[in-house]
């Protein structure tokens, strides 16, 4: 058994908006599979597909009050291509923000909402990745994680050091998984997290109980409606495991 990432999950007050900006941002299209749901995906995309991790924003009156510990980087070709990319993000309504990321080639934007993104310099790793180079997810042991995402999921180890680990799709397409280290610590519910799916013919249950087995922990929603299963990573990121597909 093994699971794969397949998209990420982002709160917005407005899903519909913030939908709206990241699909011109991506240039992907938009769908909804019902209220306070907004689904991105490439254009003839056939869900899942290790080639890209969607977007899913659902709608929550929660109000964003800390830096994300998960954020997405965005690629680009050349260093006229980002300045090209930084100005169109910014008609688009996206603004810059500094996070103490210091003199760095790499630009640190938040979308109309307030989440953090980096559009990044050109960089040859990420030339054949899609728009997003990388999910960035915020830690304080990368080997930690990278040993657990490792084994909670089929993709490829590429890169693990104290400071950085970087995970792909087994096929070798699509974007990274990073993990940096960062002093900071985790104090609210991650306003973007991870989610994962099982292949089809597996059994949710058994699946969860094997990311157990890896330093997984069950959240208890009081919500036996929906049909997957919430839970923390090592470090208490929450992600969701999804329904086999």
């Amino acid at each position: 058994m093994s699971t794969r990432l397949v998209q990420i999950n982002m709160k917005a007050r407005e899903d519909a908006a913030l939908g709206g900006f990241w699909a011109k941002v991506l240039g992907w299209g938009i769908s909804s599979e019902g209220p306070g749901v907004t689904n991105l995906e490439p254009e003839g995309f056939v869900y899942p597909d290790p080639v890209a991790v969607c977007i899913d924003l659902v709608v929550s009156s929660e109000p964003k009050t800390v830096k994300n510990r998960v954020h997405v980087d965005l690629a680009t070709s050349s260093a006229a291509h980002q300045a090209e990319v930084v100005a169109r993000l910014t008609e688009l309504g996206a603004t810059r923000a500094d996070i103490g990321q210091g003199d760095v080639p790499w630009t640190v934007m938040a979308d109309p909402e307030g989440n953090e993104f980096c559009v990044l310099e050109p960089r040859p790793i990420y030339r054949d990745t899609g728009p997003i180079a990388a999910v960035v997810v915020d830690c304080t042991d990368p080997r930690e994680m990278a040993r657990f995402w490792g084994e909670a999921t089929d993709w490829t180890v590429h890169e693990v050091t104290d400071r950085h680990a970087s995970l792909r799709s087994a096929a070798g397409v699509g974007p990274y998984l990073e993990f940096v280290r960062t002093p900071d610590p985790k104090t609210v519910w991650n306003r973007v997290h991870l989610d994962v799916r099982p292949y089809p013919g597996d059994d949710i249950t058994a699946e969860a109980a094997r990311l157990e087995t890896l330093g997984a922990t069950p959240v208890e929603l009081a919500r036996p409606d929906i049909p997957w299963k919430v839970m923390t990573d090592p470090e208490g990121n929450e992600f969701c495991l999804l329904t086999p597909a």
